[in-house]
């Protein structure tokens, strides 16, 4: 009687035993907050990831052209849901080694652009200057199309006061952009491309114009006049610039055959 018995002795072990794992099991925490807190850190805020996004809205808009030391650069950007679905070079340097670098950068200019989804891209390798000049015309393009999209929301909030600004609530949406023909001059070809929105000239720009040799200079000074003034004119009825004849004159006829185009 005065012995312990072996299975008392093992029962009270296992119970024992039990207890000491029942204990740690409660002081175990559920879950472990620093993994949790680790993965929200990670996780970059959505809006960062706009940058120089242009704002919500659709339509296609050019940049002011930049002036480099070795001819003009302008960029067009398509806007589709306040995103960069296209980017081109409307004008790029042109004539001898030019050529090559041009065709080597623009497009990897082009594909950055519509990477990043703003201006904040970097610069070619060889191709300094045009990229410096591609970016500031880009940045131009970027702010027309936030300024063009912050417009339209505007228009919308006021509804249907007339039958003619409902026409218009689309904004960038309802712009329409036509080419007209290739004039043919004694130096070269000129293309004209023009946006018109409301039936107004809303853009204007040359998609070809006479290069090499002291083309590069007439035109550079001569086609952001002729742009301007078209769209100031809101027609064909605009004056040549002064040592720029044949550029004007194949300007003009570009012109109108794309306003012939668009409806007048």
């Amino acid at each position: 009687m005065r012995k312990s018995h072996p299975i008392r002795r093992v029962v009270l072990a296992g119970a024992a035993t039990v207890s000491g794992i029942v204990l740690l099991l409660s002081l175990k925490p559920a879950s472990d907050p620093g993994s949790a807190q680790a993965a929200g850190v990670g996780a970059p805020p959505a809006a960062s990831a706009q940058g120089g996004a242009p704002a919500a809205g659709s339509g296609t808009v050019t940049g002011e052209a930049a002036q480099t030391q070795y001819g003009a650069v302008q960029v067009r950007l398509t806007v589709s849901n306040g995103k960069i679905t296209r980017a081109e070079a409307v004008q790029a340097p042109k004539g001898g080694q030019s050529d090559q670098i041009t065709a080597n950068a623009v497009p990897k200019l082009n594909q950055a652009v519509v990477a990043a989804q703003g201006a904040d891209i970097d610069a070619v390798s060889g191709a300094t200057y045009t990229s410096a000049g591609y970016k500031e015309s880009l940045q131009s393009a970027i702010d027309k199309a936030k300024a063009a999209g912050g417009s339209s929301q505007g228009s919308g909030s006021q509804g249907s006061g007339s039958e003619g600004s409902g026409s218009q609530g689309s904004g960038a949406a309802q712009a329409k952009t036509v080419t007209g023909s290739v004039a043919q001059t004694q130096y070269g070809a000129v293309q004209v491309r023009i946006t018109v929105s409301g039936g107004k000239i809303t853009q204007a720009e040359t998609v070809q114009a006479p290069k090499g040799g002291q083309s590069d200079q007439i035109t550079a000074n001569a086609v952001p006049k002729l742009n301007q003034a078209a769209v100031t004119a809101g027609s064909a009825d605009i004056d040549a610039v002064s040592g720029a004849t044949y550029t004007s004159a194949g300007y003009k006829e570009s012109l109108q055959s794309a306003l012939d185009q668009a409806g007048g």
